[in-house]
Order: structure tokens, then sequence, then C-alpha cells
């Protein structure tokens, strides 16, 4: 199942027809969550914990999936600074309200070490402004992140 996957995350096969479009979107989503992560130079396991939990509920992934996902992506981003691919993937395979809820995501594993790093609001503010999803809503998207962190889960 997480061939294409891992072909993708591999740098090859963004242009080429995909058996499974749904499995490129997660391809891509983790991508940009495991650089997340490892924006403060840690991916500490807090923060995999939170994109572990954020795959798997989005997506509706196994655990198994799941690591499999975040081990393929971690490599990716590890080689690599290209976020074209994986926001043109979320452009074509997302709406508006999806991809809202991808940078809540990234704000949410932006906090999950307790601190937002600098590098991690400037990764955050560079694919929002990549993905079309407007400073308004980026600032929501942050704003219910910190809510369900909190406990709070506001809706705005």
């Amino acid at each position: 199942m997480f061939d294409r996957i891992k072909k993708l995350l591999g740098g090859a096969g963004w242009d080429e027809p995909s058996d499974d479009p749904e499995q490129d979107t997660q391809a891509a989503v983790a991508a940009l969550l495991v650089e997340a992560g490892r924006m403060d130079q840690d991916f500490s396991s807090d923060e995999r914990r939170v994109v572990e939990d954020l795959l798997a509920q989005r997506f509706e992934l196994s655990k198994e999936q799941v690591s499999e996902l975040i081990e393929a992506a971690d490599e990716r981003t590890s080689q690599s600074a290209q976020y074209f691919p994986f926001t043109h993937r979320i452009n074509q395979a997302m709406g508006a309200q999806e991809k809202t809820d991808v940078i809540e995501m990234l704000w949410s594993v932006a906090y999950a070490d307790g601190t937002l790093d600098p590098y991690e609001d400037q990764l955050i503010r560079q694919i929002a402004g990549l993905i079309y999803v407007t400073d308004r809503d980026r600032m929501l998207a942050r704003k219910r992140a910190l809510a369900k962190i909190a406990g709070t889960d506001e809706e705005s």
C-alpha cells in the first residue's frame, strides 16, 4: 500500500498519474507535518506523537500505516527543502476548508513541544501562502489549535 507513498516521498512520481490520489494527499500532508516537527532541529517525541495522532484521525489510518508514512516523510524531508510537490498535491486535491485544516494541523505540531520556534512560524506562513490560505484563516487555525491544546476546543 505504501510503495507509492515511499516513491512519492522519495522525489519521484509527482507528475505521474496515481492509482490512489488519496495516498498522494496523505504523503503530501505527512511530509509537511514532519517538516514542521523538524523545523526546530529536533523532531521530538511529543511532536511525533501529535503527527501520528493527526494523520491517524484525518485519514483514518492504522498505527502501522501512520508509522510507515512518517518514516518515509521523515526520510524525504531530511533530504530536501522542496515544498512545491507537496503543496501542489494539496492544491490539486483539497478544498479551501481542508487546506485550512492542514494549517491547523501544522500549528498543532509546532506547539506540541510547548513553544513556537520562529522557523516553525515562518514555515507555516510559507505553506499557508503556497496553498492559498488567507492570513485571517491561518490565524484562526492557530487559535483553534491552541484552544484544542488547552482543552477548550473553541470553534471560530
